[in-house]
Parts: structure tokens; C-alpha cells; sequence
């Protein structure tokens, strides 16, 4: 039995509305134990699209870069119990674990808590004072702004006009 297409993805406790509900459960399964490494889930995606499937989970390190070595300890670590919840993906998969990479597109309130002092990139539509593209560091985003430090000014942008805010390196 196939999951079908598209492929499915959480992000940081956010589930899209046409995420099936054993996306959900996998992060619940996998989580504790990726926290006992002092390490955090960010993402999960499961891409139906390739033979076999692929699930791949990615992991942040709050400590520092998230390296090689950590991605090899949650993959020990969480091999056996996704073997134990045939349930939930009955069907081979390849198990990918990796960071999120250079550019990560935030979207929830606690991706903003958690990368607030991190560099990014926000694109608004229309352009603001001419621009698209504000680059600085995150310090906050509030019901109606997302704040960014840039060259040692607070610079606030309407979180309406705000389509992308991505985390840079």
C-alpha cells in the first residue's frame, strides 16, 4: 500500500492540513529520542515520489553547527525504533537524516523564537522603500511586523507584506 503523492513534510510541531496522520505520530515516536541526544527535530519528510520512498529527517544542533556526526548518532539512534513502527510505514524506505541546510525558509512562531539573532533574508512584495530583499539579523516577529536588525538599526517590516523570510549563513 502506497502513501501516494505529494510528498509529505512537518516542520518544528506544524502539520500541513494534508499531512496523513501517521507524519505526526512518527515525529512523537522519534522525538524523545533525538532530545536525549541534546539535539532537535525541525523537519520530517516523507517523499513518496522516489523508489523506494525516502524519510528524512533533519536535525538541528542548538549548541553549535550540526555536523556529521551528529546526524549519524540520531540515525543509530532512531533505525531500530522506526524498524519497530512498521504500522506507520509498512513499506521500505530509505532513511535520510541531515540539518536543514544554508537557506531554511521559517514559518512558525517557535522556528522565529528558536533562530531569533540568526542571519536571513526577508523578500516582501510589494517592495519597501524600493526593495525586495532585506537581509540582517532576526530579532523578533510580532502580529503585525517582523523586526531585523540591519546594520545596527531595528528595521520593522509589515508582516503583510512579508512572503518569504529564510535563514541565511
Amino acid at each position: 500500500m502506497g502513501w501516494g503523492n505529494p510528498p509529505y513534510f512537518m516542520s518544528s510541531s506544524s502539520v500541513h492540513a494534508d499531512n496523513p496522520p501517521y507524519i505526526q505520530a512518527l515525529w512523537q515516536l522519534i522525538e524523545p529520542t533525538i532530545a536525549a541526544l541534546d539535539l532537535e527535530i525541525v523537519g520530517l519528510h516523507h517523499q513518496t515520489h522516489h523508489n523506494p520512498p525516502i524519510l528524512r529527517v533533519d536535525i538541528r544542533n542548538p549548541q553549535h553547527d550540526t555536523g556529521l556526526a551528529d546526524c549519524e548518532r540520531v540515525s543509530r539512534a532512531i533505525e531500530p525504533i522506526l524498524d519497530g513502527a512498521e504500522h506507520l510505514l509498512p513499506e521500505a524506505y530509505v532513511l535520510e537524516v541531515s540539518s536543514p541546510g544554508a537557506e531554511r525558509n521559517l514559518t512558525t512562531d517557535r522556528e522565529f523564537q528558536v533562530f531569533r539573532g540568526f542571519s536571513v533574508t526577508i523578500h516582501v512584495s510589494p517592495p519597501i522603500k524600493g526593495k525586495s530583499d532585506w537581509s540582517g539579523k532576526l530579532l523578533e516577529r510580532t502580529d503585525d511586523l517582523v523586526i531585523v536588525m540591519i546594520q545596527g538599526r531595528k528595521v520593522p517590516l509589515p508582516r503583510g507584506q512579508v512572503t518569504q523570510v529564510l535563514l541565511t549563513h
